[in-house]
């Protein structure tokens, strides 16, 4: 019988693990799952085409060896995109949100990750061309067998979540968040999230402020100074405190492949801004005052 399901407060992501970066090997994938959860971060997130549809296999092979029980773990999943890879040589990139392909990308997912069951499945990206009624009849199959606890998306807009909401419940949105990416604050999102009780998950949860020296980074740059001093932590852990801080209960997805930086950054959820501190950050991205 399957745990209830409790998400820790910031996600591993395994994104960067495989050929789109980090290139682990096996030992070097046992060995950060391992400090990982040690460390209460026992939360990974996977999606099927990631490394070129070989994460979840790698990881999957990686984690029965690591001596770590699968009731100390939670696994998120995403599928839905059709990537031309050499593993799939599709023609086109493209989605699929057929109940036949649902039910079997979720069954290859559990053979990949060597488990009987998945605590999160999303769905990756938003079709036009999605019917509502397969997937609700997917994942009430596929939750009644018990293969997935709990169901989600990622990056679906307000009107895509409702389509969905009219037969089942949405439990997350795993969309981009953060300090120089704030659309969400502010088109609604985070409000429809809140209202239906559905949790939010941030990609990129730092946004482009390690990415590119522009005007928004260097006025937000002279706020984290401030920050970095009064508080002695480093500025990364100072934005993901920002998004920590937000009433929808933010869950960053933590991408780096440092594991440093991932100990270092999952602390940020023990860090409170004062009010002011957090607008001024905010204030320092958008470049003027809030209205």
């Amino acid at each position: 019988m399957q745990p209830s399901l409790k998400l820790p407060k910031s996600v591993v992501g395994v994104m960067q693990w495989g050929q789109w970066g980090a290139n682990f090997s096996t030992s070097e994938m046992i060995s950060f799952i391992q400090k990982a959860v040690e460390h209460q971060l026992t939360c990974f997130d996977h999606a099927d085409i990631y490394g070129g549809h070989t994460i979840e296999g790698a990881f999957g092979n990686a984690f029965s060896k690591s001596g770590i029980s699968r009731d100390q773990v939670q696994l998120i999943t995403k599928a839905g995109i059709k990537y031309p890879t050499e593993k799939f040589p599709y023609t086109i990139k493209h989605y699929d949100y057929s109940y036949e392909y649902l039910i079997q990308v979720v069954d290859r997912a559990l053979n990949n990750l060597q488990t009987e069951y998945i605590d999160v499945f999303l769905l990756h990206r938003p079709s036009p061309l999605m019917q509502a009624e397969e997937v609700v009849k997917a994942m009430e199959q596929l939750m009644a067998q018990g293969k997935i606890l709990q169901f989600g998306v990622s990056n679906f807009t307000l009107t895509q979540m409702a389509l969905i909401q009219k037969y089942i419940p949405i439990h997350y949105n795993q969309l981009e968040i953060s300090l120089t990416h704030d659309n969400a604050l502010t088109d609604g999102t985070l409000d429809y999230l809140q209202t239906f009780d559905i949790q939010p998950m941030a990609w990129s949860p730092l946004g482009t402020y390690f990415k590119e020296d522009n005007e928004q980074n260097q006025r937000i740059k002279k706020v984290l100074n401030e920050l970095t001093n009064k508080y002695e932590v480093t500025e990364d852990v100072l934005l993901l405190a920002w998004l920590h801080q937000h009433p929808s209960r933010i869950i960053p997805v933590l991408g780096t492949t440092k594991w440093e930086r991932i100990l270092n950054q999952s602390k940020a959820s023990n860090l409170t801004l004062e009010l002011e501190e957090w607008f001024a950050l905010w204030v320092a991205s958008r470049g003027e005052k809030v209205p």
